[in-house]
């Protein structure tokens, strides 16, 4: 029934559909090649499809859908930014003790990396000076790329309004 014959070409069979795939892989990167300079080290860079002209100039900037963070900040409900504030709960506190994070009583207004006993990445001080309601925002909207090397492993608060109600929570604890 199952003999050493019969094993053999069940792996044979399988090492070959391998070497059929390896060899498809590698005869689809030499065609349909991905690199920037089109892997023949001739510096060229090739283009990818066509571009179509819309008529619309690249430098015209992004277009503004919304009122800005200084009007929405004027208008924050600091009772809905504690609602949002429960996201931060993980790792900060408002209680004047550090969590994971720094504590963030009396952050608005504070100088970056100011709060005693907490160890800093150091990253924040090359980006931000004071924690002002601006700075707060842009943060806020994404750590990682608002100060690259950054400890803090949060994802951001995509909703501008979002942001503008826990900065206005925030501000209401004082300090």
């Amino acid at each position: 029934m199952f003999d050493t014959m019969t094993g053999t070409k069940i792996i044979g069979g399988l090492c070959g559909t391998l070497l059929v795939f390896l060899l498809a892989n590698w005869a689809a990167d030499e065609l349909y090649d991905t690199s920037a300079a089109g892997g023949h080290g001739d510096g060229e860079e090739h283009a990818r499809g066509y571009v179509i002209e819309t008529g619309a100039s690249e430098d015209a900037g992004p277009a503004e859908d919304g009122p800005s963070f200084e009007e929405l900040f004027a208008q924050a409900d600091a009772g809905a930014g504690e609602r949002v504030f429960n996201k931060c709960k993980a790792c900060h506190k408002v209680d004047g003790t550090n969590g994971t994070g720094p504590h963030l009583d009396g952050v608005v207004g504070r100088a970056v990396d100011a709060v005693d006993g907490f160890s800093y990445s150091g990253a924040l001080e090359e980006h931000f000076d004071v924690w002002t309601p601006e700075n707060l925002q842009a943060f806020l909207e994404n750590p990682r790329s608002a100060a690259p090397g950054t400890k803090m492993s949060f994802a951001g608060l995509k909703d501008m309004e979002d942001r503008a109600d826990v900065i206005a929570y925030l501000a209401s604890l004082g300090g």
